[in-house]
């Protein structure tokens, strides 16, 4: 394989750079504009007139330099010869090469990340469900249409790049804020509010819509419909290749399309001993709304003038600048700091006067120097490292046997928790009757699931458990009516609510959607306020 050339690049750090930049630039414009062919005139025209050179001789030897690295090529200009003499001037018209277009492309790419900021894209999950839901209806069909099918999987994989890019980038970005790096202080402060409230928005999308894309994509994968699909779209992407690459070009595109979508499914779906991206992404973002909080309250103490670490350390700075001597500077450091000489090693008067006496040189080895007689009492009273035989390994088989069976009996406690929890219809809060304890928690979760997605002027909502597991629909009531949910610690009241829970693991999700309920027109605030008495 030859080595890449990268001899393109060289005007990046060549003395004239910003010129050979500005040159570039104007060759892209122009391939914009589909021009072929520049002279230098026309670049010299299409430079900012502030920055570009005196006179068009300049131009020419800079693109004379780009012509010697690659980045461009020169013809014989012929076109404006009238007369003899024209032959032996030297002109040129000048292009770009394949080298020096990528060269921009990779430079381009380069402003781009650089300069990106990331975002959340709640609007990608919904694209995303709906195309997933296409793919599903195309798999149904007798023949799925290939076109159809490379258009759903293009644009799902386009949108879940999106998606998975600009939250990368958004949480490095958010993580810099939170450790105030490459952000003005005043700044943070005036837009905190709106970035924890975009937050948390973008939180109860995930929760709402991913486990929704985890049950999508499992259903696909359950009726084995990804493989067909995934050829199909395949069989068209190679359908332009020449006829001896067709087969090779089918299968590495096959190859491409399997890996996207292993990827789509890794980073919505778990799996064994490994959490998805998605879930990593809401637990980050989680993470971070309390952080941001503690950023807001340690900039407010310093504004209110409260001292922290950093700020003793530049007072001291400050006074260590400020001493007059070494002297002072050393009194300054055992005082801070609490660094002494060793108080149980020391020289008594007989020796202090003997070296006073006689000196001994700095220049003298420890070998060849006097030496000093001290109280072996430390030698007698240090530390020792106990002998004897080493201790025996440790047999860890019980432990593990009692924690398997921790974890099955948790398991099974969970599954008889779900197993009580599913409704198998809209059915009113008051009904739900007493819970046991573990089966109460499990409840709380997926009512605060609903609850997330809860706005002033909802009456009706859906959301899935953050495994996916389960999907709760909570409809508000206009009766006035008050439920009670008992449990061995107490009484959970509320206002009534139809409540209707899946168990998603059991192959309820396939079953009919239930009839839906008449709902009156909602009272002034609907939303659910539950108070526990204990």
């Amino acid at each position: 394989m030859t080595p890449a050339d990268y001899t393109p690049f060289a005007h990046l750090t060549a003395p004239n750079a910003p010129l050979y930049r500005q040159v570039m630039r104007a060759f892209l414009a122009a391939k914009e504009r589909f021009a072929v062919h520049l002279r230098p005139e026309d670049v010299y025209a299409s430079l900012d007139a502030g920055s570009r050179p005196a006179d068009v001789e300049a131009v020419t030897q800079a693109l004379d330099k780009l012509v010697e690295w690659g980045n461009l090529r020169a013809d014989p200009d012929h076109a404006r010869v009238t007369a003899v003499e024209d032959f032996y001037r030297r002109r040129f018209i000048y292009q770009l090469t394949r080298a020096g277009e990528a060269a921009e492309a990779a430079l381009g790419t380069y402003d781009e990340v650089l300069g990106r900021r990331g975002e959340l894209q709640a609007v990608a999950l919904h694209d995303i469900v709906t195309q997933l839901r296409a793919l599903l209806v195309i798999a149904a069909e007798d023949e799925p249409d290939p076109a159809k099918t490379y258009v759903a999987l293009s644009v799902l994989t386009a949108r879940f790049t999106d998606l998975a890019d600009n939250a990368r980038a958004f949480m490095g970005s958010l993580q810099r804020t939170i450790d105030l790096h490459d952000i003005e202080v005043e700044a943070f402060l005036a837009y905190k509010d709106r970035l924890i409230q975009y937050l948390e928005r973008f939180i109860q999308d995930l929760i709402t819509l991913g486990g929704r894309i985890a049950l999508l994509i499992g259903e696909l994968e359950e009726r084995g419909s990804v493989k067909p699909l995934l050829s199909l779209a395949a069989a068209r992407e190679a359908a332009d290749a020449a006829p001896e690459d067709a087969e090779q070009a089918e299968a590495a595109a096959y190859e491409k399309w399997a890996a996207r979508w292993s990827g789509l499914a890794e980073w919505f779906v778990s799996g064994e001993g490994r959490e998805s991206q998605a879930r990593l992404l809401r637990g980050r973002a989680l993470g971070a709304i309390p952080q941001l909080l503690a950023v807001v309250r340690q900039l407010n103490e310093r504004r209110a003038g409260r001292s922290d670490r950093s700020a003793d350390f530049r007072t001291l700075a400050r006074w260590f600048a400020q001493a007059p001597d070494d002297a002072a500077r050393h009194r300054l450091w055992r005082v801070a700091f609490g660094l002494h000489s060793s108080r149980h090693l020391t020289v008594d008067a007989d020796t202090l006067a003997e070296r006073t006496a006689s000196p001994e040189p700095a220049s003298t080895p420890w070998g060849e120097a006097r030496p000093l007689r001290i109280s072996p009492q430390l030698r007698r009273t240090g530390s020792y490292e106990r002998r004897g035989k080493p201790r025996k390994v440790a047999d860890r088989g019980e432990a593990k046997r009692r924690l398997a069976a921790l974890a099955a009996r948790q398991t099974e406690e969970t599954r008889r928790a779900r197993d009580r929890l599913v409704t198998g219809g809209p059915v009113r809060l008051s009904r739900i009757g007493e819970l046991d304890p573990l089966a109460f928690q499990l409840f709380l979760r997926l009512l605060g699931d609903a609850l997330a997605t809860w706005r002033p002027d909802t009456t009706t909502t859906t959301a899935t458990s953050g495994d996916g597991s389960m999907e709760v629909r909570l409809t508000a009531l206009d009766d006035g009516a008050t439920a009670e949910v008992r449990t061995p610690d107490g009484v959970f009241r509320g206002p009534d609510h139809l409540i209707d829970i899946v168990d998603l693991t059991a192959g309820h999700g396939d079953r009919a959607a239930p009839a839906p309920v008449p709902i009156p027109a909602p009272r002034e605030d609907t939303s659910p306020r539950l108070t526990e008495d204990r």
